[in-house]
């Protein structure tokens, strides 16, 4: 079994997100085509403090971008090991084609976030991700991530 610092890097080496804004904890199942990965509401969250402070709820988009860092993982750890063209480069959200609400998560769930890879075109990669809490479905969503360029900002 991992320690949490060793799952913890193996996402800090996958993208480049970083706390407070990385909504992956750990990877939970890899394979060539598909993620499952985990993250656990903390109630100190930052917004939780102001999303509905009587009925905290964690933001629909910020489930969804857990299920893009999430496919973000599976690009660098699968699709783009070993692939000159990804070299400098940094996947990015490029278009969202349909996302679907279901439930709400709240300080303390902990979350099973899927992606599943479809088919690729040139620098662009589609996908189908998923929230679920307890095997109950949250969020669906049908995503596109695409190659940019790294800056230096």
């Amino acid at each position: 079994m991992k320690d949490i610092e060793t799952e913890q890097q193996e996402v800090w080496d996958a993208i480049p997100h970083r706390p407070p804004f990385l909504f992956v904890d750990k990877i939970l199942n890899l394979r060539e085509d598909a993620i499952e990965v985990e993250k656990v509401l903390q109630k100190d969250e930052y917004f939780f403090q102001g999303h509905y402070p009587n009925m905290p709820i964690m933001p629909g988009v910020l489930m969804c971008e857990a299920i893009f860092q999430a496919a973000g993982v599976l690009l660098s750890k699968t699709l783009l090991k070993d692939r000159e063209t990804a070299q400098g480069k940094v996947p990015v959200l490029t278009r969202i084609q349909e996302a679907k609400f279901k439930k709400m998560a709240f300080p303390g769930d902990k979350l099973v976030l899927e992606a599943r890879f479809l088919q690729a075109l040139k620098n662009f990669y589609f996908f189908k991700g998923s929230a679920k809490k307890d095997g109950n479905a949250l969020v669906f969503v049908a995503f596109t991530l695409g190659l940019v360029e790294e800056m230096d900002v």
